[in-house]
């Protein structure tokens, strides 16, 4: 292996991988809620202190109890819209005065419509049950334009992960219930961007990553119940994501040329942890209410580190956040509810070092739903949010083959503007 080669490559090998853990169009940074249609119609505001299959992901504890089985499938459709724009991004060739980076000023729905499955199991024996969840809690698509003038940092980029969740929950007493479960994750990743040549005149490079692995984290949680009240407290883990794969490189001429090739690396990053807390309250036959605040470690989010032949990492510093959410659900009848709900959440990235990777921002989340029994043992889930972001700076700079001789500096100055998202959810729950 040429280790001048790995030395060149760091700067924008390491800022192309960032994309492995971030960007997402409906939730914090590159998480997806979207693991119960139930959950979404009210705008995620009960889940921990619910009870049975659609909650399974957000408290263990919430299938204690169950007599017989249960299982959902579900899915989420994801329709982003937004612009990512440039204001003035600069690009430092060696030897060079500063010039514009040039390419088309504004992307348009760089984040792509996606949809988003989930699903669930479970069945109980009486004090005892067990459950499985299966979603996709970090999964999203963004896709810049070859003329873009984020091209540098962000190009076309993919993230696929797959959460298999085993649980076991048990009923201490009839108010109590207490559960835990594995969280077995696969992520998948592919990623790419441009690399500048050092004359403005020539073509630009490419650079492309992919990798993927398997890592495990856990879940845990409590409830309580008394007359018309639920409490639910949970905790979801971080997991330390270890990615096996390489980084290719072509395009680069001049004295650049001897770079261009393929470098087998892995890189690693966490995942942020959860501690969830909520409460349902059913204020008359008909109505209840339900809050929910979740506390959500992205600080773990601290660094993506390279191992050899780089050894190196990136600094992230992301921030942890709070999210609330307040909804309610309605029996109109015996077999249709409807509910509603909202949730605000901040986002985790920072002002001065956010990139066009994690277009991310503030937000608040307006969402409704309704459930149908068909029968007994069958029921039809729908629901639907409108996210509406707030306008955010995208300004972290970087370099191209940074601590080189070549170093090119990427001083970028844009804007995420008018963002919003609509997300619509069916899904559907059997009894047996």
């Amino acid at each position: 292996m040429n280790t001048n080669k790995g030395r060149i490559l760091i700067g924008t090998a390491t800022a192309a991988i960032a994309f492995a853990v971030a960007g997402s169009a409906n939730a914090q940074a590159f998480y997806l809620q979207e693991q119960s249609v139930r959950g979404q119609g009210r705008a995620f505001s009960g889940e921990a202190a619910d009870t049975g299959v659609d909650s399974l992901w957000w408290n263990p504890a919430s299938i204690a109890g169950m007599q017989g089985g249960e299982a959902s499938v579900r899915a989420s459709a994801i329709l982003p819209d937004g612009d990512v724009v440039d204001q003035g991004t600069v690009i430092v060739r060696p030897g060079a005065a500063p010039a514009p980076v040039g390419g088309n000023p504004r992307a348009k729905n760089p984040i792509n419509n996606g949809v988003v499955p989930s699903g669930g199991v479970a069945y109980g024996f009486g004090r005892v049950a067990v459950g499985l969840a299966l979603s996709a809690p970090f999964n999203f698509t963004t896709d810049y334009d070859a003329d873009s003038w984020a091209r540098y940092t962000a190009d076309k980029t993919k993230l696929r992960t797959f959460d298999i969740q085993p649980s076991v929950a048990f009923a201490v007493t009839p108010e109590i219930s207490v559960g835990a479960g594995l969280n077995i994750e696969y992520a998948d990743a592919t990623l790419s961007n441009y690399l500048p040549n050092l004359s403005a005149a020539l073509p630009d490079g490419h650079q492309k990553l992919s990798g993927d692995g398997w890592d495990v984290g856990w879940s845990a949680g409590a409830q309580f119940r008394s007359g018309p009240v639920a409490v639910g407290l949970a905790y979801k883990s971080s997991i330390k994501h270890t990615l096996e794969g390489s980084i290719e490189t072509t395009g680069l001429l001049g004295p650049l040329a001897a770079q261009n090739g393929e470098i087998e690396t892995k890189a690693t990053f966490r995942t942020p942890w959860q501690a969830i807390g909520s409460i349902r309250f059913k204020a008359t036959p008909q109505l209840t209410l339900n809050g929910q605040v979740v506390r959500v470690g992205w600080s773990e989010f601290d660094a993506i580190r390279l191992g050899a032949p780089l050894n190196t990492a990136i600094p992230e510093n992301y921030k942890s956040i709070w999210t609330y959410a307040f909804g309610a659900d309605y029996e109109v009848s015996p077999v249709w509810t409807v509910r509603a709900g909202v949730q605000r959440g901040k986002t985790p990235t920072r002002d001065g070092e956010r990139d066009a990777r994690v277009p991310d921002a503030d937000r608040w989340n307006f969402s409704a739903g309704t459930s149908y029994a068909m029968g007994n043992r069958f029921t039809i889930d729908a629901a639907a949010s409108y996210i509406d972001f707030k306008d955010a700076t995208i300004d972290r700079r970087t370099a191209a083959y940074a601590g080189s001789p070549v170093q090119t500096p990427l001083l970028v100055n844009g804007e995420l503007q008018n963002a919003s998202a609509l997300v619509l959810s069916l899904g559907a729950r059997v009894a047996f």
